[in-house]
């Protein structure tokens, strides 16, 4: 099935209008963070499983606007961070580090408002990015589309085109779009496409709606089994084809949850249902909160390393958390 151009809301007419306009004004802030040296709380264990956490921060900033972060990608110095909020702003940052490979804070942190994309939550509510290359691909909920950009002087990215996803928009719920996109690597028969994954928009078997579009255009839906009452929020390729799923949970008798799933890549064909190894499931006895962004980088040793980040929804009930794990594997050997 062919991508179809974006038609909604005259789209195309604001991102012309928007596209002739002076930049954003770039905000500046400084970030206050809170290390946090144990994943479980109370508890001094660094083994889950196939993952070994490897720290986190809580983060506090200067700026109001700092907070609501969906989606985050790590660069592969494991330092330089490229990101988006759903209240309609990018941000970049650095990540510091001490010598073991620990987050010790969050630097030369700035954001820019996504006024390319016109005004208002209805048309900035950014929920899933990732970069290839020079290439950024951002998902938005609402008026549900895919956006490509690539990355400017300054870091920021400047938008090319967006389009809709390749399923029937009528299926999909208004705010339950797609939280993950990723670009497959290579070795899958799909390499170089865009995988994404809704967050909680059903098939008629009540599994979770994704599409897979390649280069030229083409593309296949598949699913993803729905397990529990958990909804997808972001999700990552590792080297080997597999992607690693985050994943949320909230209600009132349960509260909040988070869990990690490994996806193997080379299920992923037309039609499929797929599912895969829960790696990690937490709750409230853990350092965790409305998790919403991951990305996966290679440590020196060859071990993957996952990056999450929470999305406040800036509440004074809420934290801006940044976690990270390594897939160690069962014998501790890189996975």
């Amino acid at each position: 099935m062919l991508l179809r151009p974006l038609r909604a809301l005259g789209l195309a007419v604001l991102f012309a209008a928007s596209a002739a306009g002076a930049a954003p004004d770039t905000i500046e802030m400084d970030v206050t963070s809170r290390p946090i040296a144990d994943f479980r709380i109370g508890s001094s264990q660094q083994r889950f499983g196939e993952l070994e956490f490897a720290g986190g921060l809580e983060m506090n900033a200067s700026s109001r606007h700092f907070g609501g972060l969906s989606a985050i990608h790590v660069f592969g110095d494991q330092s330089s961070i490229l990101g988006v909020a759903d209240t309609g702003f990018w941000y970049k940052g650095r990540i510091e580090r001490d010598a073991t490979g620990r987050a010790t804070g969050l630097t030369d942190v700035s954001m820019r408002e996504m006024s390319e994309f016109g005004e208002g939550k209805w048309l900035t509510d950014a929920e899933g990015m990732t970069v290839s290359g020079d290439d950024v691909y951002v998902s938005f909920e609402r008026v549900h589309r895919i956006a490509e950009l690539k990355r400017g002087d300054d870091g920021f990215p400047v938008l090319q085109r967006q389009y809709e996803p390749p399923v029937d928009l009528r299926e999909l719920r208004s705010n339950r779009g797609f939280e993950t996109i990723a670009v497959a690597p290579e070795g899958l028969p799909y390499a170089g496409a865009l995988v994404g994954i809704s967050e909680k928009s059903l098939d008629r078997n009540r599994n979770i709606m994704a599409f897979v579009r390649r280069k030229d255009g083409s593309s296949f839906e598949f699913s993803v089994k729905r397990v529990g009452e958990f909804d997808i929020t972001d999700g990552d390729f590792l080297p080997d084809g597999d992607i690693i799923l985050l994943e949320r949970r909230f209600n009132i008798s349960d509260g909040i949850g988070m869990r990690l799933r490994r996806i193997h890549g080379a299920d992923i064909e037309k039609g499929a249902t797929v599912d895969g190894e829960i790696l990690l499931e937490a709750d409230l006895l853990y350092q965790i909160d409305n998790m919403e962004g991951l990305s996966i980088t290679i440590d020196p040793d060859g071990t993957p390393r996952l990056t999450l980040v929470s999305d406040d929804n800036h509440s004074i009930l809420q934290r801006n958390l940044l976690l990270e794990f390594r897939l160690v594997g069962q014998d501790g050997a890189p996975s």
